[in-house]
């Protein structure tokens, strides 16, 4: 009887070692799913976002392009260049061309912009 006493115990024993083992191993399968899921929605996020930042780049270049599409079809007008030669000073036949100058400095502005920091500094405590 004690023989058969003690052939239980050991099999319990194992069995409780072994349920012990499995549930910490299965705790430790669900741990590591848990933790992927995490990071992998982390990464679903940072793509996300960085889709939503190149679409909107996308936007921006391809109204840059119709820009640049626009500007090239205006290239093709006799006008444009017209006004392009007339910016470089060209002059068609039969037309004279005006040329504004700016004002001419003042002899008073001249002196005051020739003046160095310790002159201005002397002058504002009266020296």
């Amino acid at each position: 009887m004690l023989a058969k006493s003690k052939k239980l115990k050991r099999g319990t024993y194992q069995t409780v070692i072994f349920s012990t083992l499995l549930g910490i191993l299965t705790l430790g399968v669900i741990g590591f799913l848990i933790i992927s899921a995490w990071k992998i929605n982390q990464r679903r996020a940072e793509l996300t976002a960085r889709i939503e930042d190149l679409k909107k780049e996308i936007q921006i270049l391809e109204e840059k392009n119709a820009k640049l599409r626009a500007g090239i079809l205006e290239t093709t007008k006799e006008s444009y260049w017209e006004g392009r030669a007339a910016e470089q000073g060209y002059v068609r036949e039969g037309t004279q061309q005006v040329v504004v100058l700016p004002p001419e400095k003042s002899q008073e502005a001249e002196v005051t912009e020739q003046k160095n920091l310790w002159q201005k500094i002397l002058e504002k405590f009266g020296f």
